[in-house]
């Protein structure tokens, strides 16, 4: 890979959360927290449409996470685990997808409602997608190690924020 890959922000994502401790570590335990995605005004053609979506997926970047580290000890475990086999932010590229519920879609100002945010706010905003059930769902799939969780906890402890 010889050609540098280029991301800019599009947008960023309006939360209730100003720190990583007691931030939801998934869209499921973060219901209802409200937010606002703020789009960029040359990305706000782009959402004519998503108003139909119940759900979309946000791509955001990891601002405030720690450097990559290949041996992590997750949010829901106390064994260190390959970082790959989890969804802590110390990646290599800190990106970070969340499926929240598209609750409204301002055009005009570029802004959609949204609800289940586990992310921080002022995050930066890199993609959104549409959810569809049909392409993203396989509620049967196994889930290595988390099908065993130690830790039921739904809640981030600051360990993995800079």
């Amino acid at each position: 890979m010889d050609a540098p890959l280029t991301l800019a922000a599009i947008g960023v994502i309006r939360s209730p959360f100003r720190q990583q401790e007691g931030t939801p570590i998934c869209p499921a335990a973060a219901e209802p927290a409200d937010g606002t995605v703020e789009v960029l005004p040359p990305y706000r053609g782009a959402l004519q449409d998503l108003a139909g979506f119940e759900r979309i997926w946000l791509l955001y970047w990891f601002d405030r996470a720690r450097p990559f580290s290949p041996l992590v000890v997750p949010y829901r475990d106390t064994i260190k685990r390959g970082l790959f086999a989890t969804r802590a932010p110390a990646r290599p590229n800190p990106i970070g997808i969340s499926a929240v519920r598209l609750v409204s879609v301002n055009l005009e100002r570029g802004e959609l409602e949204v609800q289940g945010l586990d992310v921080l706010d002022g995050t930066p905003l890199l993609d959104l997608k549409p959810y569809i059930p049909e392409f993203d769902a396989f509620p049967l799939s196994r889930a290595g190690w988390m099908d065993e969780a130690r830790l039921g906890t739904h809640l981030a402890d600051g360990r993995f924020e800079r």
